[in-house]
């Protein structure tokens, strides 16, 4: 492995092989991190452009301070360290089923990233996000039940491209109606998919939730040389 590529860490999960590597880009002459499930890729330093938005859109229509936020799928850590970036937020629960992910980041693998795990206001809880909405439980093992004020989910590609069957349900209005109970009035849940905005999914929204807003967000794409673009849906519960 020569010291344009690095596989920084691998594992078997019970939805195939993740791994995360690194390696040199010398068009752009950076490094580049990149997560793959299989042969297929997730995520990459050089696309963060949706999932910090995420944080800044989820957050931004929320009033008043000392915010209780969930962040489901940990990823590359984007989504969470920009949440942080917020001064109102208290605290931080970020929800994530797969152990080797969460040590990514306890082992600071991922310079851009550096601090998120020995902030004190974050808490890294290994569990199945959709479980804990099926379940009722809810993201916090201390308190079931625990309502936030905004929950922001990054795990599927989208809410008809999911990466294990047992996530479509949570799509429905049924599991929405679940994750709004986890809610506190006037919360948010903002959640990033990869297709264009879904008027399917936007109608499911609007059983749950007053308003919600399909927000198209552009990026440049150096590998393509075009933009590309992700959604970010914000529904106000």
């Amino acid at each position: 492995m020569g010291a344009r590529f690095e596989e920084l860490a691998w594992r078997e999960t019970p939805i195939g092989e993740i791994s995360l590597r690194r390696r040199r880009d010398p068009s752009l002459d950076v490094d580049v991190y990149e997560v793959k499930l299989d042969d297929e890729f997730l995520m990459s330093s050089l696309f963060p452009v949706a999932e910090i938005e995420l944080a800044r859109l989820g957050l931004a229509t929320l009033a008043g301070d000392a915010l209780d936020v969930v962040v489901g799928g940990l990823g590359l850590g984007y989504t969470a360290r920009t949440a942080l970036e917020d001064p109102r937020v208290r605290s931080l629960v970020v929800v994530e089923a797969i152990e080797d992910v969460i040590d990514w980041h306890r082992r600071d693998l991922l310079p851009f990233t550096a601090g998120l795990a020995t902030d004190p206001r974050t808490r890294f809880v290994r569990a199945d996000f959709f479980a804990a909405v099926a379940d009722g439980v809810g993201f916090d093992p201390d308190a079931p039940g625990r309502r936030f004020h905004a929950v922001l989910l990054d795990v599927d590609h989208s809410p008809r491209q999911v990466l294990h069957p047992s996530h479509a349900d949570f799509y429905t209005a049924a599991g929405l109606r679940r994750l709004a109970a986890l809610l506190h009035p006037d919360g948010v849940f903002a959640l990033w998919s990869n297709d264009p905005p879904d008027p399917s999914f936007q109608r499911v929204l609007t059983e749950v939730f007053p308003t919600s807003v399909a927000h198209v967000v552009r990026f440049p794409n150096p590998l393509q040389g075009r933009e590309s673009a992700n959604t970010v849906y914000v529904a106000r519960h």
